[in-house]
């Protein structure tokens, strides 16, 4: 009789403790969900914008020069290039040469992609009346944001970046 009430009580204690792991996982999900939707930074299940004229994230410094060319500006830990006066590109990398961070601009806005294409949803608007919004793809390793400033001489940058 005696081990029947103990039994019973561990039963009951790993069902409490069961109970509240499941309630603490949830209020944890809930909590992050509250963050996300008032930071702007949310995840969503695959990446609308992941590579840059196909350099993706991770690739070899030699892929990426493969995939854009000769950079203006060559350096063991960053390329330049300049495609047109209206576009250029920043190619980062890490010490073991491979990209951390990709980021483009487009003066003027001339050629950029839509917004939608790069971070869905609509953009939030600055103090200095630019347009701003970042997507963090925490399961994936890295971020995508998207920045359209205002003034004389509107640009457009897109960054892709490693978390």
């Amino acid at each position: 009789m005696r081990n029947t009430k103990r039994t019973y009580q561990v039963v009951m204690i790993m069902v409490l403790l069961g109970i509240f792991a499941g309630l603490s996982l949830r209020a944890n999900a809930q909590v992050q969900k509250v963050k996300a939707s008032l930071t702007g930074h949310t995840e969503t299940q695959q990446p609308l914008y992941a590579d840059y004229k196909g350099v993706r994230l991770g690739m070899t410094a030699a892929e990426a020069r493969e995939k854009l060319g000769t950079p203006a500006l060559k350096d063991v830990d960053q390329d330049y290039y300049v495609f047109s006066d209206k576009e250029t590109a920043q190619i980062a990398y890490n010490a073991a040469g491979r990209v951390v961070t990709i980021s483009a601009d487009y003066l003027g806005g001339v050629g950029a992609p839509d917004y939608k294409t790069v971070v869905g949803g609509e953009l939030q608007q600055t103090q200095n009346g630019g347009f701003y919004k970042m997507v963090r793809y925490e399961s994936q390793g890295f971020w995508v944001s998207y920045n359209r400033t205002t003034g004389p001489m509107v640009t457009v940058t897109i960054t892709i970046q490693k978390i």
